[in-house]
């Protein structure tokens, strides 16, 4: 579809906007919730568009996940939503809409809406929703925004629950697991590139839907990208948005997990759920064959090798594909001492007694620098550009209290109402959010300032958030090493860019000088495209979509969904999205061995 219809810009539906005073005390929100629903589903029943427009504002937003669109899409304006539903509607077969729940939120004072959560069906799916109605000078209750997100195919639901396996196994189980994942008789339908969180959910949900998949993981041991990392390294997100698919994290679970505790637990879940897990195993190469399949030559770790001829390929491997960016900075082969990236480091131990000096000021270099003032290292951190720092403590209970937090939704509902809200709306509230944060963080804030640390309050002014979806860094979640750098426990330096190395040290362009011992990049990851090219080639990799950041509508790009290139899939993102999307990768793939995966609306 093409966006040249004028589109109007995002804003929030203040209650001065609305032109409305305030809400009603006998307020019967659901009744007006239902009341609305029963409404659209009348108007949707009998393809009356314009009756579907006039239930919302004159800006609504239209956000689809799947359902009716086999895309990520997000429709704002009335000729665009207008457009969509003339393209969709009547194909999609939207139908048997019913209320399950609705509740008034006021977010802030001037802000008011009732949130509804509604089931539905497709012609080949169910699926759930989510609306705002936002109130109106004439009294009327309106839309403001719709989700709609494909839950379960019809004809194959998953294997969970009342589907799950009654017969009992007498002394057959463990031969029979053995056997399964070896792939003797038959190849695999699906074929993951990474055992991290990210393969092994969408691993699981596959698994669920009956798609026979195989785990490729180069470590010895699941888990072993996290319990090889930094000893220092701690979840900076709560429990509560960190749960996996099927197996939540039990509730005695630390709010913050440490590294090395998850990595057994993702060992323990590959386990517990049954996954085909090839450990110490590589894939040194992958065609495509003029069907659309793939050829995937996986080395193991005994040497052998095995070729299979799989229906889709998914690549699993992190936002920066396990490539180290190491900036290149003159004169590092003159230097006398150790440079490493903070994915070679292991502990603060290994360094007593020297001067070391970071590069980076995000929180891997965060982390890294408390662990090194915890065993008494001479720490410098250098900071190159600014950063968004908000503490855990403020930041967190006001980002995800409502949605994500002890005694709220499940997560699965969770996830939902978290996602229908489309990204530009929530742009606008984290950017009062992020301001609410600033404000409680005021001192650390100012401390950082006062001793030179450079800081910003994310893209556009809203926060973290923006930044994980544009850059996948740039900011620190502080958990307490702030005040280490306020203290001058950690030393800065961000007064000069630097020039080069030198035999002991670091040169500056004003000049001066830092003696060190040990530089470590705390500098992040370069592009996964390097990964991709070295196993499907420069041609295949060049043919692929733009990965990770926005589109205009607010979407992340080409993740948990079409990539450019036929059956080739990428699955990442943080422990949330990776719950929440790898549902909608799984869906995809079993909706195509299925035959019945529509046309994607793009």
């Amino acid at each position: 579809m093409s966006a040249a219809v004028d589109t109007p810009q995002p804003s929030l539906p203040t209650l001065d906007k609305l032109g409305v005073q305030s809400i009603p005390a006998d307020l019967d929100v659901k009744k007006v919730a239902s009341a609305w629903l029963q409404a659209l589903s009348q108007h949707v029943s009998s393809n009356d568009i314009d009756g579907i427009l006039d239930l919302f504002v004159d800006d609504p937003w239209w956000r689809d996940m799947l359902a009716l669109t086999w895309e990520f899409r997000t429709f704002h304006g009335r000729a665009i939503v207008k457009k969509f539903l003339q393209d969709r509607l009547a194909s999609s077969k939207f139908s048997s809409l019913k209320l399950v729940d609705a509740l008034l939120e006021t977010p802030y004072p001037d802000l008011a809406w009732i949130q509804g959560q509604f089931d539905f069906e497709t012609d080949i799916g169910t699926g759930s929703g989510v609306f705002r109605l936002v109130p109106s000078s004439s009294g009327v209750w309106k839309g403001f925004t719709i989700y709609t997100n494909l839950e379960s195919l019809k004809a194959f639901p998953e294997s969970v629950g009342p589907r799950r396996n009654f017969l009992p196994n007498h002394g057959k189980w463990k031969s029979g697991r053995d056997h399964e994942k070896e792939f003797v008789e038959s190849d695999p339908q699906v074929l993951i590139i990474g055992g991290g969180q990210s393969g092994l959910d969408v691993a699981a949900r596959l698994k669920n839907l009956n798609v026979p998949t195989l785990v490729v993981e180069k470590n010895a041991r699941i888990g072993d990208q996290w319990r090889y990392r930094y000893q220092a390294l701690c979840l900076h997100d709560p429990v509560w948005y960190d749960h996996m698919p099927y197996l939540p994290f039990p509730p005695t679970w630390p709010v913050y997990t440490p590294a090395q505790k998850l990595a057994n637990w993702l060992e323990y879940y590959a386990e517990a759920l049954e996954l085909n897990v090839w450990t110490s195993s590589t894939v040194t190469h992958a065609e495509q064959a003029a069907d659309k399949k793939w050829i995937v030559t996986v080395q193991r770790g005994d040497g052998t090798e095995r070729k299979f001829r799989v229906d889709h390929l998914i690549f699993a491997i992190g936002l920066g594909g396990g490539n180290p960016n190491i900036p290149n900075i003159p004169g590092q082969s003159e230097f006398q001492g150790q440079v490493l990236h903070s994915t070679e480091h292991k502990s603060a131990r290994d360094h007593i007694g020297k001067k070391v000096v970071i590069i980076g000021a995000s929180t891997s270099a965060h982390d890294i620098a408390s662990d090194y003032v915890e065993h008494g290292v001479d720490v410098t951190m250098y900071q190159r550009d600014s950063v968004y720092v908000m503490s855990t403590k403020e930041g967190m209970p006001r980002m995800f209290g409502d949605i994500y937090w002890e005694d709220k939704y499940p997560v699965e509902v969770a996830d939902r109402v978290n996602a229908s809200i489309p990204i530009w709306i929530y742009k606008l509230l984290w950017q009062r959010i992020t301001k609410d944060i600033a404000e409680a963080d005021k001192a650390t804030l100012d401390g950082l300032k006062k001793v030179g640390f450079k800081l910003n309050l994310g893209d556009d002014d809203a926060g973290f958030l923006t930044l994980a979806m544009r850059r996948g860094g740039g900011y620190y979640l502080d958990v307490g090493t702030s005040q280490l750098v306020i203290d001058g426990k950690i030393k800065l330096k961000s007064d000069s860019k630097l020039s080069r190395f030198t035999k002991t040290g670091l040169l500056f362009e004003d000049g001066s000088e830092l003696p060190a011992d040990v530089v470590l990049f705390a500098t992040g990851f370069d592009s996964p495209a390097l990964t991709i090219a070295k196993i499907v080639g420069e041609k295949v990799a060049s043919q692929i979509k733009p990965l990770w950041g926005l589109n205009e509508e607010g979407e992340l790009r080409t993740v948990w969904r079409d990539t450019g290139v036929p059956n080739l899939w990428f699955m990442m993102g943080n422990l949330s999205w990776c719950r929440f999307h790898s549902k909608h990768l799984a869906l995809q793939i079993k909706a195509q061995q299925e035959g019945i995966l529509g046309t994607r609306y793009e």
